[in-house]
């Protein structure tokens, strides 16, 4: 029996985030949801992974020994791409705990099947470009299950991410020294902190893991005077700047610099704040660049929920903290403000006094004062160059990618 872990229809629903990535590669505590997975099974089975059409070349350029959009077996056993991998789960893939014929949904989400191929492929034995669950699930079996978490909305990644550092944690070496601390460095409750390989701790700063862990990765760099604390994970070369509060479950990806006052965020490999500004309860993603001063407010003044705006709708999220969810290649300039529960897309460049507006769409270029289409060939250009200051050459297959973002969201926008 084959596992094919699956993108849904629903995936439409958390753009910007995976315009560029599958939604399995969304973080939410300090590991990607297919980490999670590869790390929950170990190897007992061999997962399948079915992506939107456009993104497969460069993922498959990244993982070469995945089989990728490919049905070999006649009985299948579909998963949920969005769902986090806990015990449940694992234990559902590993043993294979399904009846054929019959689909676990948890709400209008379907989490795992158990089908033909014939359900799943055309005459060509092709996947489709994204699965309609619902016409799925009218032709099976669906037994009603609870208990499971699942990414459906824009802003779970940061809803569910206080609880989900904690569980990534409990795989972490803590206790261990094996990078360079400086003397002077404050090291409190060292049981709960991690130095790895290479890392190295600068002079003045402070590591306190009194009321959490700190996990600090091979080759990182805590530069002098920076503060972590109550949960902060720093992914191998990743770089804390001099001065900078990181504190209350914060997220670093690899490669990425980091400065400021971060609460309660996530951000995602090659992404650069190393300036000073409040970042808290936001996502960044990957080859993002915040400038110097830029501030997010994630909690309303009247300390009431905070609202989204996707596509030009409301969408009442019932958290009361959410700052600002950046999608890929984005920018803001020196000094800019975004206001609770703001969402910026891809590719976008936010500049100009005063606030942007709550939803900037990707490929754009402007501020309060109105935005323009971000032509294609300059967005190229700069993601290039952006890529190339950290080592990581833009493929053929990278670059097709981006462009097929950057026409299919440019299509029908009016820019004023």
């Amino acid at each position: 029996m084959q596992v094919v872990v699956f993108e849904d229809t629903r995936v439409s629903e958390l753009k910007p985030l995976v315009n560029l990535k599958p939604v399995y590669g969304l973080y939410t505590g300090f590991r990607t949801l297919q980490e999670k997975l590869e790390h929950s099974i170990k190897g007992h089975v061999k997962l399948t992974y079915h992506l939107r059409r456009y993104l497969a070349p460069y993922y498959a350029e990244q993982h070469p020994a995945f089989l990728i959009n490919t049905v070999e077996d006649a009985e299948l056993l579909l998963v949920n791409g969005r769902l986090i991998c806990h015990e449940a789960v694992a234990r559902i893939i590993i043993e294979g705990a399904i009846e054929p014929g019959k689909a676990y949904m948890q709400g209008d989400d379907l989490l795992f099947a158990r089908i033909h191929r014939g359900l799943l492929t055309n005459n060509a034995g092709m996947m489709p470009n994204l699965i309609d669950t619902s016409c799925l699930a009218s032709e099976l079996v669906t037994e009603n299950v609870s208990g499971f978490r699942i990414i459906t909305n824009l802003w779970d990644v940061i809803a569910y991410h206080p609880d989900e550092i904690l569980r990534d944690a409990e795989t972490l070496a803590l206790g261990r020294f094996e990078g360079k601390i400086h003397p002077s460095a404050s090291i409190i409750n060292p049981s709960n902190i991690y130095v790895g390989p290479g890392a190295v701790v600068c002079a003045g700063a402070v590591i306190d893991a009194d009321e959490g862990f700190i996990s600090i990765g091979d080759s990182a760099i805590v530069d002098p005077q920076a503060v972590l604390m109550q949960n902060v994970f720093l992914a191998p070369r990743s770089r804390v700047k001099t001065g900078a509060n990181l504190y209350s479950n914060v997220s670093v990806g690899i490669e990425s610099k980091i400065g400021g006052e971060v609460e309660d965020s996530i951000i995602e490999p090659y992404a650069n704040k190393q300036h000073d500004g409040f970042l808290g309860h936001s996502y960044i993603s990957s080859w993002c660049n915040l400038g110097a001063g830029t501030n997010t407010s994630d909690l309303k003044n009247n300390y009431s929920t905070i609202n989204l705006r996707l596509n030009g709708r409301d969408e009442i999220t019932a958290l009361q903290f959410l700052g600002l969810l950046m999608g890929d290649h984005s920018k803001s300039s020196i000094n800019s403000m975004f206001n609770t529960g703001t969402v910026v897309g891809t590719s976008a460049n936010v500049f100009g006094g005063g606030f942007p507006p709550k939803e900037v769409f990707s490929f754009s270029w402007g501020g309060n004062g109105g935005f323009e289409h971000y032509e294609i060939e300059k967005a190229v250009e700069t993601a290039s160059k952006v890529m190339e200051r950290r080592h990581v050459d833009m493929s053929s297959a990278y670059e097709s990618m981006f462009r097929f973002v950057a026409a299919i969201e440019a299509s029908g926008r009016i820019f004023i």
